[in-house]
């Protein structure tokens, strides 16, 4: 375990610690090999030891816990939620890959190796920025935004907020089919960090509409020409726009990686719930009759009046749609979708574990 981190170690103590190397006095600022070769060495080499063994028994501890793996060298990549922390000992790295947050500590330093300056008690955290922990410092990365992707490898302890949980709204609604995600090669493809496409919009609608092979298995023509022939963004467009459930942007374009909004996309969900249709062009009022169809609360409907429309909102407004009741009263949209073979009551239930907390 030593051998591995004692480079880093070194690394970080000469760049944070600010040792000076002297041979003679100070007149004379130019080391000898032999004084780097033997008193300067053996001095890092004490000190590295001294500290990793400090850090060795701190993770041995952690991993008893079930806090971390037990092997540092490991990178560990980790969904966060606003507030959520992330304590960094000495040697910990730590490396932001969506989302937004910033970096405490009360003495010592964090290096951001990426431009090779100290960064200040207090900083935001740059995406794929690499930031050292250094010597005797105990750093603290805190997420501003509502979710967050870090990677960090070393001594680190996590400590949870009260926040509202985006990310398990996302492992839920995966778990029931109706989230699939990206490509994206990090957060297990959520971008819960991004804006949503119509596209995107229009394919969770059809999921939960209970009707996604209906529309794979769709074959025809549209007069959308921004949609490339014979793909699969196709067959959902040219469903949707066959049952009506979709206008299109103008007679001839769709504008499939254009922005939507939150109230286009609650629009989609009082539509798949029965409350509303594509012949309803108005949308000023949607986030109102959302709260009297019992999709939203007041709280919600505030904060996506105000808010960016982010995945992160297009998720949650997806998973408490599950819960609320269609027109008629006599089941939820969750239901509908049971009975229709969606998903089954087990994942359902299962799904249903992920998520705790209040609603806004």
């Amino acid at each position: 375990m030593k051998k591995k981190f004692a480079l880093l170690a070194l690394c970080v103590v000469l760049a944070a610690a600010g040792w000076a190397v002297a041979a003679g006095d100070a007149g004379d600022p130019l080391s000898s090999l032999s004084y780097l070769n033997g008193v300067f060495t053996a001095l890092v080499d004490s000190r590295v030891d001294e500290r990793l063994d400090i850090s060795d028994q701190a993770l041995l501890e952690a991993a008893e816990s079930g806090a971390l793996s037990a092997d540092p060298a490991v990178w560990t990549e980790t969904r966060m939620k606003k507030a959520d922390v992330l304590v960094g000992e000495t040697g910990a790295n730590v490396l932001l890959l969506a989302g937004s947050g910033r970096i405490t500590y009360d003495s010592g330093a964090v290096v951001d190796t990426t431009t090779g300056t100290v960064a200040a008690s207090g900083a935001a955290l740059q995406a794929n920025h690499r930031y050292i922990v250094a010597e005797d410092t105990a750093a603290s990365f805190m997420i501003t935004s509502k979710t967050a992707v870090l990677d960090h490898q070393g001594s680190a302890s996590r400590m949870e907020s009260g926040e509202v949980d985006y990310n398990a709204m996302a492992a839920a609604l995966k778990e029931l089919h109706l989230f699939k995600g990206s490509f994206t090669g990090y957060g297990q493809g959520f971008d819960l960090e991004a804006a949503p496409t119509r596209l995107q919009a229009l394919i969770m609608f059809i999921r939960v509409l209970g009707e996604e092979d209906q529309a794979l298995s769709w074959s025809g023509a549209i007069p959308f020409t921004d949609i490339a022939k014979g793909s699969d963004a196709e067959k959902y467009v040219g469903y949707a726009y066959e049952m009506g459930y979709t206008n299109g942007y103008t007679a001839t374009l769709f504008k499939p990686t254009g922005a939507v909004n939150a109230y286009q996309y609650t629009e989609f969900m009082l539509r798949a719930m029965g409350y509303s249709s594509a012949a309803n062009t108005d949308l000023s009022d949607t986030l109102s009759r959302a709260q009297t169809a019992g999709l939203l609360t007041a709280g919600e409907a505030e904060m996506l009046r105000t808010d960016r429309f982010l995945r992160a909102e297009l998720v949650y407004i997806s998973w408490y749609a599950l819960e609320t009741f269609l027109p008629d009263g006599s089941r939820t949209l969750g239901d509908m979708l049971t009975e229709k073979g969606v998903f089954t009551q087990m994942e359902r239930e299962s799904a249903a574990m992920l998520v705790t907390g209040w609603r806004l």
